[in-house]
């Protein structure tokens, strides 16, 4: 006979999926800040619970779409390896938990150790503001990163047409 769940127990447990779904989303910044490529790479879905062909998915803003543990990685590891530091102010943070997949949404506010260009001017990896979709799925080890889309936030004067 199957055991009744109160309404309780279930707000009691999606919050806790939720705060587990948080704390993997904030662990995927710190070890980005952190320079650390195998805890990136512990935070995404393994061979094991995805295909490496089109199991996980990543986009960056600029580039191609990313399908497999290998080209992810090799992102992240472009990324990590021109910048001193990179910092994620993360705003907007929204969790939504659907089962054993999560949707994190975010806002991440960018800063790095980019180098000045010339004349004081910021270079291309500064700063910025991207708006993040993060998909996670639920395996025997936890919540792990299945989806990552960013998209940059467009400033004032970003979406004005050239053709004036």
């Amino acid at each position: 006979m199957a055991e009744a769940v109160s309404g309780n127990d279930r707000a009691a447990g999606a919050e806790t999926d939720r705060e587990a779904v948080a704390a993997a989303n904030r662990a995927l910044y710190e070890a980005l800040e952190n320079g650390d490529l195998e805890a990136v790479e512990a935070i995404w879905l393994g061979p094991g619970e995805a295909d490496d062909k089109g199991g996980v998915v990543c986009v960056h803003p600029g580039w191609p779409v990313l399908r497999g543990r290998a080209q992810v990685t090799r992102s992240y590891m472009l990324i990590m390896a021109n910048t001193e530091y990179i910092q994620f102010f993360l705003t907007d943070v929204e969790v939504e938990v659907h089962g054993d997949v999560a949707l994190v949404t975010c806002t991440e506010n960018i800063l790095s150790g980019g180098e000045p260009e010339e004349e004081g001017e910021l270079g291309p990896l500064v700063g910025g503001k991207v708006v993040a979709s993060n998909l996670f799925r639920r395996t025997s080890q936890g919540w792990k990163l299945w989806s990552h889309h960013g998209s940059p936030v467009l400033t004032s004067g970003d979406d004005e047409d050239d053709d004036e």
